[in-house]
């Protein structure tokens, strides 16, 4: 079961953590500039313009991947919330390419994990990630500050470390 990337939105709807694992197979590749798996070809820039390097590139990449993942996730969430009243149940959805897989903790964080199409559901999956990680690495830390303001990100080596060793075990 592959999982693509893994991503926790705090309570101020920013992307405080991302995670890029496997690129999605070659013969089902994601819709181009959503969720991060494929960039879009784009036209040479001509000499006389700067070109930002790489990295920059990359980054602003995996910035406006978040801000999409976060806008279907509220979106769908809305919509499940209008149609089926107070008993809010979205947990997953699945397209061709991917399914994205969505867990909400007391504290408000969001966890949302695109794994492929034929992935049960992860819920149980990112509650042991909040419960065995997110809590004992981030929350516990007296480091790690609470708020993470203007969207900085979590920078915690354990939690890195056991939440990519977590993942590769699924897999």
């Amino acid at each position: 079961m592959p999982v693509y990337s893994f991503f926790i939105f705090d309570r101020h709807t920013e992307c405080i953590y991302s995670k890029h694992w496997l690129p999605p197979p070659p013969d089902r590749p994601l819709p181009p500039s959503s969720f991060g798996a494929q960039q879009q070809q784009q036209p040479p820039v001509p000499s006389s313009q700067p070109t930002h390097p790489p990295s920059a590139a990359a980054a602003t990449s995996a910035a406006n991947d978040a801000k999409l993942t976060f806008g279907a996730v509220f979106s769908l969430r809305n919509m499940v919330r209008k149609l089926g009243g107070d008993d809010d149940a979205f947990i997953s959805y699945r397209t061709a390419s991917y399914k994205l897989h969505y867990y909400e903790t007391p504290a408000n964080l969001r966890f949302v994990m695109l794994t492929d199409t034929a992935s049960l559901s992860m819920r149980n999956v990112m509650h042991q990630i909040y419960i065995n990680l997110w809590v004992e690495y981030v929350v516990k830390n007296p480091l790690a500050p609470v708020e993470h303001k203007g969207g900085a990100g979590v920078r915690n080596e354990l939690f890195e470390l056991g939440l990519d060793q977590f993942i590769r075990g699924l897999m």
